[in-house]
């Protein structure tokens, strides 16, 4: 069944990255299964933002996991609001936590987890995990390593 999608604004059109996060549109479409517990895994492993402080990059790879409801996100929309992060200075707990909050304001799941894996800077690496909602029984969450199909290392 495919969903509506006729009130997307960014897929398939051309959209600028966002200057800011705030700026930044989270689109949605209706969940075309509403009915079954299922858990949707978006992955952005070259995610950068700014130190807030000296201004230098920081990395991380940001991992979304979710149960939806009656929504999901839209994935280029996902894409340009990660975006939006590339040229502003937020530290790494901010950051997730902005993400979860933003997510889980445009969809309403059952179950959110956002996942911030930081590459170490200064000799210390921070990795920053924020969830709500329940996790149904029947959904599992799939581990947070690396798998070879993805171009990781095992």
């Amino acid at each position: 069944m495919a969903p509506d999608t006729a009130r997307l604004t960014q897929l398939g059109k051309r959209a600028k990255i966002p200057r800011t996060p705030q700026k930044a549109i989270l689109e949605t479409f209706q969940n075309a299964h509403p009915g079954a517990d299922y858990v949707v895994r978006l992955s952005a492993p070259e995610f950068t933002t700014l130190c807030p402080i000296t201004g230098q990059p920081d990395f991380a790879t940001i991992v979304v996991d979710y149960v939806p409801a009656d929504l999901l996100v839209e994935s280029k929309s996902l894409k340009l609001f990660l975006g939006s992060f590339r040229n502003y200075g937020a530290f790494h707990e901010d950051c997730t936590v902005y993400i979860h909050n933003r997510m889980k304001e445009a969809m309403s799941p059952k179950f959110i987890r956002v996942t911030g894996i930081w590459n170490a800077r200064g000799g210390i690496a921070i990795d920053v995990v924020v969830e709500t909602g329940v996790l149904p029984p029947s959904c599992t969450l799939l581990p947070l390593g690396r798998t070879a199909c993805r171009g990781g290392r095992e």
